[in-house]
């Protein structure tokens, strides 16, 4: 398997290469030169309990890492997550990271049960684990510098703290990270741990870190290392758990197919289902669900790509108007036409728009759709689902569920939808409590046991020059 640019400025590179390599170094995202197609192996792999199947989709994608190092690093990875007992009616499938459960009409896919209680350690535990093997491989040392807009901070800190050869740089935009979210990342004073409180947006992050990594002779002087989900090994982490939902929800409901919904921001996980969906899986549609930041939603009903003013909302990891990994979808939308990539970003990045036709049926894409649910419907789903049926969801989980509710509505031959479930409620203590008039219920004892431990960050003013020069005094 070889990995290719999304802007063509780059001979084919390995999967080792291309987790090291993070960014590509023509300023475009790492893609699979081809995706395998794997529908002759659902029979076998839709009963395999979570971590093999992890083992099983990985090493299609990682064939240059030894089977018994893939099957190592992913064993380790998923053993800091809290095993749930399976739902009533799947018995044999035991406690798992990642659980299917019904509420309603939808089924619930929990990914907040890892050590930062987000989604992003199921990628984030098994990226700091490849990153400590492959530096172990090559004597090498690594300085990660990563944008958060809350939880990839938090779960790459806890992904990488006390990694041999490893220093971690977290930019997360001041005040605009909820206070659990914070204090997850500042409460870690390991000496490998960097949090610089960045004076701007996650945009302003995002865009400082990519600066950082374009000038290429600071990158190679210092071994930048990317965990946001511009590495494509974030990605592949999170195909596994769009197969594995498919197969539960499938096996409960009988359907063929399944719909997903997903809380978006960077279109990483999104891309991850897509990744899946061109594997083969059965996938009737892919909800891109919004907040009120919400290009891609306006892009996915108008074919319109435009920058906007980033606006604050009760689900801050998706208050983010440049979405990095549309460019991947943008590849293969063009067919792998890496001139034409390069002429929309160009465009993108000197006018702040950029516009695409829509295929002849009407549609930006086969499988993808979008939807948007705003702070009045985020609090009433929140709300709707305490109460019918005691499930209490985060605010980013609740656009997901409230857009798939109402594109179901629309669909009466809409397959079986699965939400993302993507942060447990008690990190957004404040929604909570709009939403119920109490956050009493917004507990977790892991949370619970930050509360009043010292914390460090660095302030730092919204300029790349700046962050470079912490990032040089430190490495």
């Amino acid at each position: 398997m070889k990995y290719v640019s999304t802007r063509g400025g780059i001979q084919p590179v390995s999967f080792s290469q291309a987790v090291l390599m993070g960014l590509s170094r023509d300023g475009g995202l790492l893609v699979p030169e081809s995706f395998p197609d794997v529908r002759d192996r659902f029979p076998r792999w839709s009963s395999l309990p979570y971590a093999d199947l992890a083992f099983e989709v990985m090493r299609l994608f990682a064939d240059d890492v030894p089977e018994d190092a893939l099957r190592d690093i992913v064993t380790r990875s998923y053993s800091t997550f809290t095993p749930v007992p399976p739902a009533p009616d799947q018995p044999r499938t035991g406690p798992e990271p990642v659980p299917v459960r019904p509420a309603g009409t939808v089924h619930l896919l929990e990914l907040h049960h890892g050590p930062t209680l987000a989604f992003k350690d199921v990628a984030l535990q098994f990226l700091g684990n490849l990153f400590e093997w492959l530096l172990g491989r090559n004597g090498g040392a690594m300085n990660v510098v990563v944008a958060t807009s809350g939880d990839t901070g938090s779960a790459a800190i806890h992904g990488l703290r006390g990694k041999r050869g490893i220093r971690i740089f977290v930019l997360h935009p001041a005040g605009r990270v909820s206070p659990v979210q914070e204090l997850q990342m500042t409460s870690v004073l390991d000496d490998n741990v960097f949090n610089i409180a960045l004076d701007g947006t996650f945009d302003d992050a995002q865009a400082v870190v990519k600066q950082l990594f374009s000038d290429l002779p600071f990158k190679d002087a210092h071994s930048l290392g990317a965990v946001n989900s511009i590495n494509w090994a974030r990605i592949l982490a999170q195909v596994v758990y769009y197969f594995y939902a498919a197969f539960r929800t499938m096996e409960r409901t009988s359907a063929k197919e399944v719909s997903f919904a997903v809380p978006t921001g960077n279109f990483g996980d999104v891309f991850a289902g897509y990744v899946a969906w061109k594997m083969g899986l059965p996938i009737h549609r892919l909800l891109v669900a919004t907040n009120e930041n919400d290009i891609l939603f306006r892009f996915f009903s108008t074919g319109a790509y435009e920058r906007g003013n980033v606006v604050r909302t009760l689900s801050p990891s998706m208050d983010i108007q440049v979405a990095s990994n549309f460019e991947r979808w943008l590849y293969l939308h063009s067919g792998g036409d890496a001139a034409q990539v390069r002429e929309w970003m160009k465009h993108f990045a000197e006018n702040g728009a950029l516009r695409i036709s829509p295929d002849a049926d009407g549609a930006f894409d086969p499988v993808l759709r979008a939807g948007r649910a705003d702070t009045t419907q985020t609090l009433d789903t929140i709300r709707t689902f305490r109460e019918k049926h005691g499930v209490l969801l985060d605010p980013h989980s609740a656009v997901g569920v409230s857009a798939a509710l109402e594109d179901a509505g629309r669909d009466s031959a809409a397959a079986p939808y699965i939400c993302l479930c993507t942060a447990h409620p008690a990190k957004f203590p404040d929604a909570i409590a709009q939403a119920l008039g109490s956050a009493a219920e917004a507990t977790h004892p892991a949370i619970e046991a930050l509360r009043g431990s010292p914390t460090r960050s660095f302030p730092l003013p919204n300029d790349a020059r700046a962050v470079a020069e912490f990032v040089a005094a430190h490495t």
